[in-house]
């Protein structure tokens, strides 16, 4: 059946072709022309599908042919008749003698496509494409596999308007793809990366400084000093081919290799004072330049305006433009300007070597240039310090040579294949230097002198008399005063004036190129603010001119100010810093061992890695400390800065790598801590539902756990949610807990039992030594109207908790914690559509350390996850109905998350959208004026006032640690704590209390006042039973349902005797409190165990009412009766 409709298929798009095509001779011949070729391609397709059907009925005929296809072009293969000839008079053309197309002999295997085509339609599964793995956002096209749900669910299918979105998308990718890829000039490893780097590296030090150096520390400590230099760029070469293999690498060069492997904070710091030190280095080419034109018209005898400042102002500003011209054009003419550049330089280079092997004039022996002697290459073989020289500040002035290795990765968006370009034209173009570097160091060494007065070699003159500065006050000549050496051994000395322009101007240019396209990649991320402009790409390169124009501007306010000696080794620091931070990625990364960490270059080594950046470092220090230092400073800054604003990208960075290693070392390393009552923390387990719905129990638990321990909001659902919904969910949770400043995780848990889903979680949750001691719960208001079954899950819970061995806290709030109904229904909606959170943090109540001072990014990494998965969009936070009146009325339900509906969807709003609608999400025409303050309660400061504890039980003590750790924070700060405590003997009642003092004044617990209640057995007064009886009415069992079977949630004539003593301590206990709490700011004291088989679940819940009822907010706990406070030190 599937080859007969693929048959019927063919035939029907070859005849819907050919009436097309006759429509189209009407209007255009040439699209009838192609057309017919298409239609000829249809019909042999048919053709081919009726040949298949036929060889399969044959399945009896062992002659009949197979179609095959060669792996790496996969088509129709060329069959061959059975008379042995050839089906297409072409086919000798396209065979080798092997059989194998031209091109493709190496690939020998074969495979049957017979059955190939029709594989789609037997499974939903995806072949491996390299598609599949790339970003949403890649230019190269992203093609997603099938989700797991839709493999692993039978009947879940994408809705027909899914289909059309999804075919939309693969269409405006595919659209995106031609326009970006067309016509892109891309560079090989020979023009991309190992010419310029031979340009950046052969620079004026090359003509003016290695005969200095030289002449300084001699042929061997100068070849020292090059080797050293390239040892060093030779490590730091190392990682930066373990980081560009490592994946793909994209433009920005320097900037996205540090920012992909250590973040943001370095790579932005980086990639900001990169991209400034890269502008002004164009002025200190130029001027370079313009300075040796300012020398050569003066030895001419002519100037622009006055031969000195001005003249170099001129050239400078005019050469500026220039270069800018040629940028502007494009790369591909800039490649080319920078070929010719290096044909002069090398013309210069073949220019000295040949002159070296001429002998000299009498005019070049007065100036040091004697030919090749044996003697003055053994004098000049060690070093002779002059003027407080030595190794280090010699290696400093040369140093800068070696700073051009980064020039074909800075345009790493230009190259085709940048992980195979930028190490193997860097390394060449290393190797080739050192040599040449080398090899002139040896050649000056051997046919210069030191020092030469530049008398005439007439009258007698002795080589010992050129020699000796004293003749003339001082020698102006030799290796150690002459720069111009190089010109004076070159057989024709303007060539090395050429050589000198074109280092100069090739290393501009290499700037004037680097600089923008790190800026434009580091503007793209936004890393930094307000700096979006500079993003944009021009033409088909992608070419970024508004950075071109920056870095022009730059260079003139440079090149105006002329002085640039003092900026000079700024600019190289830089460059040293980023080399260090190369090296130091390449060791994180290694160090940090994430699996996603797999060079292609495996010719590197972490410690190397290490040693590379400490040598960048020392480097730096020996050069000029005090730029260092600056440099450190400005990074430094610089990473503060971007940390505090927490760009919100997600590059997989090795810094993530490390905090994962760290952490789960650290939860190792506290698994094997043995515990000990001093460093008792309380981690608690807040059970919220979605943590929206109830803010003030998430920021009361918060409260307590701020900067001190563990907080889980626990989650239970009864609802069954695919991956994408769960997440989402989760993410919305973390997104609102973030965004309240509330350090907290969030656990969901599906179970259709809400007891049984809260038991899983109690053992489920938290990681070796973290792990929740203290579950908190809010108080059920709604006790008295909801269903009998909740109430009963309710108590299950409590005594589950305390099967457990673990704490447990009830918190009633005078207003109701339960908000799910305004967070559901009372939100703004955007232009977007989206709505917005209005139970967020209030503009004028911040969190410590907040960051509400910068602007925070919508990051790449948020777009890339939009739109990711073909299911529907998940379902909403779980909605839960509220009876009418105002919040904390009985109307409040347990953390128990209801029927959500399957049509709401989930939305994760950005902070920026979030603060944009916050005032009118605050305010709504049905919202009580009180609500924000009910909902903030616990985020500002609470009024002066007490903290009545009511220390009924030794419990441990964590009735008496809870609300001290909250006398602790600035918001309770101004409360003070006042102790109620039993008596055992009412004749005692002195003593008693001096114990309590003591006691606590042991534990170092500020108190304000320590009260004993002597009679609390005293019978309660009559209308606090009559309320009571009133309370449990609802819940007695009558004599008539003796016959019925039990309900465990109804209270019997038996169990109200068996209790009565219990019941009315506790009414007594309601009249103190009354009478002593009713103005406290808050009200904690020792829950009442729930004994089981004991007391029913109608009745404990009677007990919590008659204590909380019309009193402040009030904390019940009950601890695990093991020690969490010490007098001990």
């Amino acid at each position: 059946l599937l080859q007969r409709s693929a048959k019927n298929d063919l035939r029907r798009r070859a005849i819907a072709s050919f009436a097309g095509a006759k429509r189209a001779q009407k209007k255009s011949p040439q699209r009838f022309r192609r057309m017919s070729t298409q239609n000829m391609e249809w019909s042999s397709l048919a053709e081919k599908n009726e040949e298949w059907i036929k060889m399969d009925d044959r399945k009896d005929n062992p002659s009949k042919k197979q179609s095959r296809f060669q792996v790496a072009k996969v088509d129709f293969a060329v069959e061959k008749h059975s008379d042995g000839e050839s089906s297409n008079g072409e086919d000798d053309l396209d065979q080798d003698g092997d059989g194998q197309p031209d091109g493709q002999s190496w690939n020998a295997c074969t495979y049957d496509t017979h059955n190939v085509r029709s594989l789609r339609h037997y499974t939903r599964e995806a072949l491996p494409r390299l598609d599949h793995y790339r970003n949403l956002m890649s230019v190269h096209g992203h093609m997603e596999r099938p989700t797991l749900d839709e493999l692993h669910n039978a009947t879940l299918t994408l809705m027909p308007d899914q289909k059309q979105s999804l075919e939309k998308s693969a269409r405006n990718a595919a659209d995106e793809v031609a326009i970006k890829g067309k016509g892109a000039v891309k560079l090989g490893w020979i023009q991309g990366v190992f010419v310029r780097c031979l340009l950046n590296i052969w620079g004026v030090i090359l003509f003016l400084r290695l005969s200095w150096v030289v002449g300084q520390a001699g042929i061997g400590l100068g070849s020292g000093i090059v080797i050293l230099a390239s040892v060093v760029t030779m490590l730091t070469t190392l990682s930066m081919s373990a980081i560009c293999t490592n994946g793909e690498v994209r433009g920005g060069g320097t900037y996205y290799m540090i920012s992909r492997s250590l973040g943001p904070e370095f790579g932005g710091s980086i990639g900001l004072i990169f991209s400034l030190a890269n502008a002004v280095a164009i002025a200190l080419y130029v001027v370079g330049f313009s300075e040796t034109v300012r020398d050569l018209c003066k030895q001419q005898g002519t100037y622009i305006v006055d031969g000195g400042l001005n003249d170099i102002r001129i050239v400078s500003g005019v050469t500026v433009i220039c270069l800018l011209g040629i940028a502007i054009i494009g790369t591909e003419w800039e490649s080319k300007a920078q070929m010719v550049l290096l044909v002069i330089l090398l013309v210069a280079m073949v220019d000295f070597v040949v002159g070296a092997m001429i002998p000299p004039s009498s005019a070049e022996q007065s100036r040091g240039y004697y030919g090749w002697s044996t003697a003055i290459a053994l004098e000049n073989v060690g070093p002779d310090f002059q003027e407080g020289e030595n190794f280090f500040t010699v290696f400093a002035v040369y140093f800068p040579a070696a700073t051009g290795i980064l020039a074909g990765a800075n345009i790493s968006g230009d190259l085709a294949d940048p992980q195979t370009a930028i190490p193997k034209g860097t390394y060449l173009a290393i190797i080739i230097t050192t040599i040449s570097y080398v090899f002139f160091a040896i050649v000056a060494g051997c046919v210069t002198v030191r020092e030469a007065n530049g008398l005439p070699m007439v009258n007698g003159t002795t080589f010992e008399d050129v020699r000796n500065c004293t003749l003339t006050g001082g020698c102006e000549y030799g290796l150690l005063y002459d720069s111009q050496v190089m010109e004076l051994i070159s057989a024709f000395g303007p060539l090395v004036y050429a050589g000198i322009f074109a280092a100069t101007l090739s290393s501009a240019l290499a700037s004037l190129v680097s600089a923008p396209k790190v800026f434009q990649a580091l503007c793209k991320d936004r890393i930094f603010p307000h700096i979006e402009v500079f993003a944009k790409g021009y033409g088909k390169s992608n070419e970024p001119r508004r950075g071109y124009l920056l870095a022009c501007a730059i260079a003139l306010g440079c090149v105006a100010i002329g002085e640039l000696n003092a900026i000079a080794p700024i600019i190289s620091n830089f460059f040293m810093a980023a080399y260090a931070l190369i090296n130091f990625s390449c060791f994180h990364a290694s160090y940090a061992k994430s699996p996603g960490f797999r060079p292609a270059f495996k010719y590197y080594n972490m410690w190397l890695s290490l040693i590379g950046a400490m040598l960048c470092v020392f480097v730096m220090f020996i050069m000029n400390w005090q730029t260092a230092l600056i440099t450190f400073a400005v990074v430094l800054g610089l990473y503060i800065y971007i940390s505090y604003r927490k760009p919100d990208v997600n590059w997989g960075s090795s810094t993530q790598a490390q905090i994962y290693k760290d952490a789960l070392n650290s939860v190792y390393r506290l698994q094997t801590v043995q515990e000990h009552v001093k460093n008792y923390r309380p981690q608690i387990l807040v059970l919220t539902g979605d943590p929206s719905h109830r803010p003030p129990l998430v920021d009361f638990a918060y409260s307590i756990t701020k900067k001190l321990s563990l907080l889980i909001c626990g989650n239970v659902t009864p609802h069954r949610l695919t991956y994408r919904s769960r997440t989402a969910l989760t993410n919305r949770a973390n997104a609102w807990l973030e965004r309240r400043k509330i350090k907290a995780f969030y656990t969901l848990v599906r179970d259709e039992d809400f007891t049984h889903g809260v038991r899983s979680m109690l053992q489920s949750s938290g990681l070796g030594k973290l792990r929740p001691n203290v579950v908190m719960i809010g108080y059920k208001s709604n006790w008295q109207t909801c269903d009998r079954q909740e109430v009963l899950k309710y108590f299950t819970v409590i005594h589950d908790v305390l099967d457990l061995y673990m704490s447990v806290c009830i918190l009633r709030l005078p207003e109701g914690h339960d908000y799910s109904e305004y967070a559901d229904q009372d939100t703004a909606v955007t232009t977007n559509g989206k709505k917005l959170d209005m139970l967020a943090v209030p503009g004028g109540i911040e969190r410590e350390n907040s960051s509400g001072a910068f602007p925070r990014n919508i990051s790449s990494a948020q777009l890339s996850m939009g739109g990711s998965s073909r299911e529907p969009s998940p379902p909403a936070t779980p909605h839960m109905s509220r009876a009418a009146g105002m919040p904390g009325t009985a109307s409040e339900k347990a953390p128990l998350a209801e029927p959500e509906p399957a049509s709401v969807v989930v939305n994760v709003v950005p902070q920026q959208q979030h603060h944009q609608g916050a005032e009118d999400a605050n305010k709504t025409p049905d919202e009580p004026k009180e609500l924000p303050l009910s909902i903030n309660q616990f985020l500002r400061k609470q009024k002066k006032g007490t903290i009545d504890v009511w220390w009924l039980y030794d419990d441990g003590g964590l009735t008496m640690l809870i609300p001290y750790l909250l006398t602790t924070r600035n918001n309770w700060s101004g409360c003070k704590l006042r102790v109620f405590s039993l008596a055992n003997k009412k004749e005692e009642l002195d003593r008693e209390q001096r114990n309590m003092a003591s006691l606590l004044s042991k534990f170092r617990i500020e108190y304000s006042d320590v009260t004993v209640i002597p009679d609390i057995v005293r019978p309660p007064a009559e209308s606090s039973k009559r309320e009571f009886e009133e309370l449990v009415r609802k819940w007695r069992r009558t004599e008539d349902d003796t016959e019925v079977e039990h309900d465990p949630l109804e209270i019997s004539d038996s169990e109200m005797l068996a209790l009565k003593d219990k019941t009315y301590r506790h009414l007594r206990l309601r009249e103190l409190l009354q009478k002593h709490s009713k103005n406290a700011t808050l009200v904690a004291m020792t829950l009442p165990m729930p004994r089981k088989s004991t007391c029913s679940a109608s009745m404990y819940m009677a007990w919590l009412e008659t204590l909380t009822r019309d009193l402040p907010p009030f904390l019940l706990i009950r601890g695990n009766q093991t020690s969490v406070l010490t007098f001990y030190s």
